[in-house]
């Protein structure tokens, strides 16, 4: 059964109307089922509170049924991905349930085999962030450092059980700020008693961790560590050295913080990132990782073609300079109803610029651009 998480889709239930998908709780036992019509405000309010999941493939109120069966839908690894953010929820929330440790663990190896699966997509999902999604933050902020931190520790030559401890501390390093994360995202400001509780959650994410059966020193490391800086300034503790582990969690945190949108400003672009990143790394071999595992011009980025058309990069390419995209528009800028796949290593396929977020007003479905679904 796919699902997705119900915070998404709370304007859609409505007093009087019948509900466009069915509404699970934490167990994914059925509370409403599609096409019943919600009867009051106490019932809304029931299903609000205990509601936890919505069928994903009901879960696209105004479609037509006509020609579009979900059910026979292919899944796709966009729909994987979706599918993960929700089970990451449901994870964190378990964290005081016994056997978490070795639920995380499960979980970490299936999220790694999913970016395994396909590594472009995993990139081009941590670039085109939907900012309509910004109450998610803390979870997808969770899953995209630890992608980064795999990719870039798989590229170093790490060994299978330190990347997976590396990933597990990724996914928890900031269970006591999650729903902070998300308010700021979407508020932009935080109070004093917020700010307090983020300077302290490394600690008290270890505390919980700990309490939770965590016994992995690597993993425990590195979510205390992962805000402080080689030479001091850091925190919680000020410290002067490092962990590794923490190392790269601290640059993946920072580094997706900024190509993230949040409500009072748009990402930085990925090139600028990297290179403060790089920079405020000292040039440190696992920065270099994740620049390299990023490339010049990563999945997700629009682009200008020397054909004239607008494109979107879907694959990194045998160089930095010349990745795969999806032309969205044809060479006079009028948007295309079918996207074709241009190898920007051809001269005539050349990569002329980046294209501005500003710029690009046209949108497609990351399925479509990748073939996935029917044209």
């Amino acid at each position: 059964m796919a699902i997705d998480l119900l915070r998404q889709m709370t304007e859609h239930i409505q007093v009087g109307q019948p509900l466009p998908f069915g509404v699970r709780d934490e167990h994914g036992v059925l509370l409403l089922a599609k096409g019943r019509v919600v009867a009051s405000e106490n019932q809304r309010q029931i299903l609000l509170t205990r509601g936890l999941y919505v069928d994903h493939d009901d879960a696209r109120p105004g479609e037509e049924a006509a020609g579009a069966d979900a059910s026979k839908r292919r899944v796709t690894l966009f729909d994987l991905w979706k599918q993960i953010t929700a089970r990451l929820d449901l994870l964190l929330s378990g964290l005081d349930k016994p056997g978490f440790a070795e639920r995380c663990t499960a979980f970490a190896s299936q999220l790694m085999g999913l970016v395994q699966r396909d590594p472009d997509i995993a990139i081009y999902l941590s670039v085109r962030q939907d900012p309509n999604r910004l109450s998610l933050y803390g979870l997808s902020h969770a899953l995209h450092c630890a992608m980064v931190g795999q990719l870039a520790a798989t590229r170093s030559g790490w060994s299978p059980e330190r990347i997976a401890s590396l990933v597990k501390a990724a996914l928890t390093m900031n269970l006591a700020i999650v729903d902070e994360q998300s308010r700021y995202a979407t508020a932009g400001r935080l109070n004093d008693a917020q700010r307090a509780l983020i300077r302290a959650h490394p600690q008290a994410a270890v505390d919980r961790l700990s309490a939770a059966g965590v016994t992995d020193a690597d993993w425990l490391q590195a979510v205390l560590e992962h805000h402080e800086r080689p030479g001091g300034g850091g925190y919680p503790n000020d410290l002067t050295e490092i962990g590794e582990l923490a190392s790269v969690l601290r640059m993946a945190d920072v580094f997706m913080a900024k190509i993230s949108p949040r409500a009072e400003r748009p990402a930085l672009p990925v090139l600028d990132a990297a290179r403060q990143m790089f920079a405020e790394a000292k040039g440190s071999p696992l920065a270099s990782a994740i620049i390299k595992e990023y490339g010049i011009y990563p999945p997700g980025n629009f682009v200008q073609l020397a054909s004239g058309e607008m494109a979107v990069v879907i694959r990194r390419g045998a160089t930095a300079h010349s990745p795969v995209a999806a032309a969205v528009t044809d060479r006079h800028g009028i948007p295309v109803v079918r996207t074709t796949r241009r190898n920007t290593a051809e001269p005539i396929y050349a990569i002329k610029s980046l294209v501005p977020e500003s710029k690009m007003v046209l949108r497609m479905a990351p399925e479509r651009l990748y073939g996935l679904v029917e044209e």
